[in-house]
């Protein structure tokens, strides 16, 4: 059993180590949403929905849009490292991750399982004003997801790049009008033994104390 600051700290983005050929139990998934819905949700008004997608040919379908929009960021200069120009070590990072998320981009029709965690409101349209408080309704329950499934020894990827063309994954999905997508979760065991804590800037360059 993982402690709860290892759990936190080896919840990776998995996307080579995804196993695509292994299934996976519809019941672990089950029980990784049934974890994610004791999240907070603002005013406990809990209007989260989830998808979770096994079918062969939505997958597939999905796969495609992810694909499609995930070729057009990866030929963006931010996503070729050339935002980290003046900092050699950090664009060889970014050129491992963009090579990472293109081998992700190219099988992700192939994952077992795609869950799309979803938020329902009154309208078509996103309500204005507070969507810091909107979508905290929905994200950490994702999270809460994802790591539900890392304590169950499934992979995890955070994407959104296919929401470049949400409706036609809502059309994809027949979802209604005022169902807004958040991300698209990959979900497989994945290869391997297990996952590390990630290089991260030191604390002291980002903390303050108080005030800026």
């Amino acid at each position: 059993m993982m402690t709860p600051e290892e759990l936190l700290t080896t919840t990776r983005t998995v996307r080579k180590r995804l196993d695509l050929e292994r299934p996976v139990p519809l019941d672990l998934v089950k029980h990784c949403v049934q974890v994610a819905l004791q999240a907070p949700s603002g005013s406990n008004t809990q209007r989260w929905q989830w998808l979770v997608v096994t079918d062969a040919g939505q997958r597939a379908a999905l796969g495609g849009i992810y694909r499609r929009a995930c070729q057009e960021y990866l030929e963006s200069s931010r996503a070729a490292g050339k935002l980290f120009a003046d900092d050699p070590e950090r664009s060889k990072v970014q050129q491992r991750v963009g090579d990472s998320v293109a081998y992700l981009a190219d099988r992700m029709g192939d994952v077992p399982v795609l869950v799309v965690p979803c938020l329902e409101t009154d309208s078509a349209e996103l309500p204005a004003g507070n969507q810091a408080g909107l979508w905290a309704s929905l994200l950490p329950a994702a999270w809460s997801y994802m790591l539900a499934a890392r304590s169950v020894t499934l992979g995890t990827a955070w994407t959104t790049l296919h929401l470049k063309y949400e409706q036609e994954a809502a059309e994809v999905l027949e979802l209604p009008k005022n169902v807004h997508q958040a991300a698209l979760i990959p979900t497989a065991f994945y290869t391997g033994e297990t996952f590390k804590p990630a290089a991260r800037q030191p604390l002291e360059e980002v903390l303050h104390l108080d005030r800026w």
